[in-house]
């Protein structure tokens, strides 16, 4: 109860600015905590589907359906849940092609319909990913729009940055007023910067794809964290 009481104040604190007596902070230091981490994800999410055609819209699009069932049927065997399935996106439009005239002039025809659909899978066990996209292309995808790798729970992790760049700052200020022959007194302001974004390292995969029964080689590196906060501390007279 202790423990968790002591990360709501810190949590609290870093809210917002902190603002000491005036008077004790007349003379104070001013310093910039910082704190980086490096991670492994532990998600990775990606889009994929069909493009498919058809002689009239219907069939199109039942095609690619069929397609993007299979492809969520693949997930749920290798333990992804319905919620971490979702689509992406549906487009049904009419289809062209060029025709050449005698005197070599081209006009644009009919020619059927082009129908895609786009479904974005969320999987936690990444050593299976490889596995996702190779039965996914078994099961008639033709598009893998992106690969990326992220954090489940990344305001944890920001949380736990922002509690160490405090206590960097805090440590810093002592060393400088340990350098000056003077004593650390009570904090006097602290705000937070703002910490880097958490990218997610994305990997596009274009065709050609890979040949039947490889199965698709993905590595998901890592992701770097970073946060600073601003904080001054009173010195003694």
């Amino acid at each position: 109860m202790r423990t968790a009481l002591a990360g709501t104040l810190i949590a609290a604190i870093l809210v917002a600015p902190v603002h000491a007596d005036d008077s004790a902070c007349k003379r104070h230091i001013s310093v910039v905590g910082r704190a980086v981490e490096t991670r492994a994800p532990d998600f990775a999410e990606i889009t994929i589907g069909v493009e498919a055609r058809g002689a009239t819209a219907a069939a199109a699009l039942d095609a690619a359906s069929k397609t993007v069932t299979g492809i969520s049927a693949q997930a749920r065997t290798l333990g992804v849940t319905p919620a971490d399935i979702g689509t992406e996106a549906v487009t049904l439009q009419a289809a062209t092609r060029a025709v050449v005239r005698p005197g070599g002039s081209s006009t644009e025809e009919p020619d059927g319909y082009r129908a895609s659909n786009l479904v974005t899978v969320r999987l936690a066990d990444m050593d299976r990913l490889g596995d996702l996209l190779r039965q996914a292309l078994d099961s008639g995808a033709n598009r893998i729009d992106s690969v990326s790798f992220g954090l489940r729970d990344p305001d944890k992790a920001e949380s736990a940055l922002q509690v160490a760049a405090a206590r960097d700052a805090r440590s810093r200020a002592e060393a400088l007023a340990d350098a000056l022959g003077t004593k650390l007194g009570p904090l006097c302001t602290l705000s937070t910067q703002g910490g880097a974004p958490f990218p997610m390292a994305s990997r596009a995969l274009p065709a050609p794809m890979p040949a039947k029964g490889r199965r698709v080689p993905i590595e998901a590196g890592t992701i770097q964290m970073s946060s600073e906060v601003s904080a001054s501390f009173a010195v003694a007279p």
